[in-house]
């Protein structure tokens, strides 16, 4: 996995959530408290997701075969959606399922001080592996704002480990709202109140994943500026007068594919327009060094087609740039 893929964010969650994991579920042991209980399993299943988040790193680096020619890059959207089926299983119905019982058959709370400490414990753990993933995000995340960050964020890494992260803390704040209020009234129902808003929020973040990784299986294009560029690198050379249409499609977080139908001149020869779809070729992967995979169709342009408009039943369809003049 790149740089890009956050692992340095991932291993730091990874080793927070599995130490809070083991705190959380003796703490339930001695106190007998269903937060702790739904807590211990929200940080397993957290620890488990970011194990499937670099093991679906490690296998989108495989090479290329015959059978799959344009790689495994998209590996890590699959792990990352899986990631949402876990969250949404494991932690958010599991939670919700306990704190059902913990209302339904509620009991006091036992040697108080081991939840309590173990939740400032796992409150602390928490904002450090936050902070590691908040400061992996910043390099990457520009000017966009974070809602946009999670949204539009092609490698689907950091934005799990985001989300996760900030999960974990608001559902550790209700967990100790849940047994601070358990403690002060002496009724255990509070308890299972505290459970039951853990296992709401798990399930809300868990489909916000699923949402967001559903779109990256499915396919999404270059980002804005992305294609700007891609344009503009194509359209730079003599022999080409512009773009007739072009789609583009991620492959993986860091592998982009170029498709394009190319306007060029008329009396161009086979030569000149073989060496000037090497020219773009080249250009662009100067502009767009993830754009691996470009391939570049050369036709005449036809304005009686281009009135069609960008429908991918036209041929050649209409432009996405004006053709140059020359």
């Amino acid at each position: 996995m790149s740089a890009s893929g956050g692992t340095k964010a991932i291993v730091a969650a990874l080793l927070a959530n599995l130490s809070i994991a083991v705190a959380k579920f003796v703490a339930f042991l001695f106190s007998g408290s269903s937060s702790m209980l739904a807590e211990s399993v929200h940080s397993l299943a957290d620890s488990g997701n970011q194990g499937l988040l670099l093991l679906g790193g490690k296998r989108a680096q495989r090479e290329a075969t015959p059978q799959h020619p344009f790689g495994y890059g998209r590996e890590r959207y699959i792990y990352a959606f899986l990631v949402s089926i876990v969250l949404f299983s494991v932690g958010g119905m599991f939670a919700l399922y306990e704190g059902y019982e913990k209302i339904k058959h509620p009991h006091e709370i036992e040697h108080w001080y081991w939840p309590v400490g173990v939740l400032v414990f796992a409150i602390i753990a928490e904002t450090f592996s936050f902070r590691t993933a908040i400061k992996e995000s910043d390099t990457l995340r520009g000017k966009k704002s974070w809602k946009e960050f999670v949204r539009h964020s092609k490698a689907p890494e950091l934005p799990v480990v985001l989300l996760e992260d900030l999960g974990a803390l608001v559902g550790l704040i209700l967990a100790l709202g849940g047994v601070g209020m358990a403690l002060l009234t002496g009724d255990g129902v509070w308890d299972g109140v505290g459970t039951l808003c853990i296992g709401v929020l798990l399930i809300v973040i868990a489909l916000i994943l699923a949402v967001e990784t559903k779109s990256l299986l499915l396919g999404e294009a270059a980002g804005v500026e992305a294609v700007q560029q891609i344009e503009t690198a194509i359209a730079a050379g003599d022999t080409v007068t512009g773009i007739i249409h072009m789609r583009t499609l991620h492959l993986g977080p860091e592998e982009l594919l170029v498709a394009a139908k190319i306007s060029v001149r008329h009396d161009g020869t086979a030569i000149e327009i073989a060496s000037a779809i090497d020219a773009a070729e080249a250009r662009i992967r100067e502009a767009v060094p993830i754009a691996r995979v470009i391939y570049l169709e050369p036709d005449i342009y036809n304005e009686t087609e281009a009135a069609k408009g960008p429908d991918r039943e036209a041929s050649p369809g209409g432009p996405s740039t004006p053709p140059a003049a020359h």
